[in-house]
């Protein structure tokens, strides 16, 4: 690999980093001032919503600027944000700025890969970009949890800054101000990712012509005969998985009586799983083999029901395990897949663009889904069951649709797969 890819890991570890732990504080932040139980489920959706709307922006705005720029400006965007959420803005809104950073950090953390790397070295470098993010989910989660309980919170509110009146006077505040300093490293790092050969491609005129651009990539990558089955199941997965960090916890809570610093290491035990699946992808996979793990998706719909039978700690922690691990094995191949069809049919940040947009619109939709399930008092045990349905059964019209691609359109698939076995090598 060369020695920018490992840039750009470091600055996508710390960057990771805080918005996970960013995510429990926040939790923390509503319960503690009683919100209701509703606002909690609602950071989820609330942290998706500008990647769905500015989603025919930021790929068009990723390649048109140095990507190791974009991720730096993305990276201010985030301690603005966490900013407003330390200095009383209400916590929905803030973490919404937070997910604007987020919105245009993702196409150039990902597209500066497809520019830096040859083709046969995707599979892998998805599989080190996804095992670390998810390493990241798990130590920022545990982090967070760590931050606002009573082992680490009361040596950060002794910190005295001499000259510097903070106003941070709880646990959560503190934990919050900690938080900016993984952005801020996150944010040096982003200075040293070096300018990869890639030529800039200028942004369109007007507003409504980057609207018709989008539309159309979109339309692009949906008609392409592999890349609507890789992109309608990772688009899946992270509707899933984005969601499944908050339902973890409210599940821990009902199930096995956890408060926000113990239910955070639970949701870590889901990403330790998803880490291991990924990096046993990232060895075993070909690019041309992606398909075959779709099963592997309706099996994770039905773990995810399973949840509700479980209320022991010794049982929790290596199923917890298992469902990750299926969900990590599931996204490398088909992520790689679906980057290897975006680069060959438009621009890396514009289907990065495109990729983003129908995951976070998933987990937006779900997310709101899950949320007006708990606004209208549907128990955390009902929401985990009509999530696991939804999951299963459209991952198995998935794998009917692939099924038909094969046998209607033989030969459009084999020449798409030719190709990836080509680029593998």
């Amino acid at each position: 690999m060369k020695k920018g890819f490992y840039t750009i890991m470091s600055a996508q570890s710390f960057s990771s980093l805080a918005d996970n732990a960013l995510f429990v504080a926040a939790v923390e932040l509503l319960r503690t001032s009683g919100a209701p139980a509703w606002q909690g489920a609602a950071l989820v959706p609330m942290f998706a919503l500008f990647y769905v709307v500015l989603a025919p922006f930021v790929g068009a705005f990723a390649d048109c600027i140095p990507k190791g720029k974009v991720m730096f400006i993305s990276n201010t965007i985030k301690v603005v944000g966490c900013l407003m959420m330390l200095f009383g803005t209400h916590p929905l809104m803030s973490y919404a700025i937070v997910g604007l950073g987020a919105a245009a950090y993702s196409p150039a953390k990902y597209g500066i890969l497809t520019e830096l790397l040859p083709p046969s070295q995707l599979v892998k470098a998805n599989g080190w970009i996804e095992g670390l993010t998810i390493a990241s989910i798990i130590l920022g989660v545990l982090l967070g949890g760590q931050l606002v309980g009573p082992n680490i919170a009361p040596y950060l509110l002794a910190i005295d800054l001499p000259l510097l009146e903070t106003g941070v006077t709880s646990a959560v505040e503190a934990a919050i101000a900690s938080i900016i300093l993984l952005y801020v490293a996150a944010a040096v790092f982003n200075l040293y990712i070096p300018r990869t050969e890639a030529p800039l491609q200028p942004l369109p005129g007007t507003l409504l012509e980057l609207v018709r651009d989008f539309r159309t990539c979109n339309r692009r990558l949906w008609r392409d005969k592999l890349g609507q089955i890789s992109l309608a199941t990772t688009t899946l997965f992270w509707g899933v998985s984005g969601n499944l960090r908050y339902i973890v916890l409210a599940w821990a809570a009902v199930a096995l009586g956890y408060d926000t610093t113990k239910a955070s290491t639970l949701v870590g035990v889901v990403a330790v799983g998803t880490a291991v699946g990924a990096v046993v992808a990232s060895m075993r996979m070909r690019l041309d083999m992606a398909t075959r793990v779709i099963p592997l998706g309706i099996a994770m719909g039905v773990l995810v029901i399973a949840m509700n039978f479980i209320g022991q700690l010794w049982t929790a922690v290596p199923f917890l395990i298992l469902l990750g691990g299926l969900g990590g094995y599931l996204v490398v191949p088909m992520n790689a897949l679906l980057q290897h069809r975006g680069h060959n049919l438009m621009g890396a940040g514009r289907s990065i663009a495109v990729q983003n947009f129908n995951e976070q619109a998933c987990i937006l939709g779900l997310g709101a889904f899950y949320t007006g399930m708990t606004k209208f008092g549907v128990s955390a045990f009902g929401a985990i069951t009509m999530f696991g349905l939804a999951v299963a059964g459209t991952m198995w019209l998935i794998k009917r649709w692939h099924e038909n691609n094969v046998v209607r359109h033989a030969e459009e698939v084999e020449q798409l797969m030719a190709l990836a076995r080509s680029d593998h090598h």
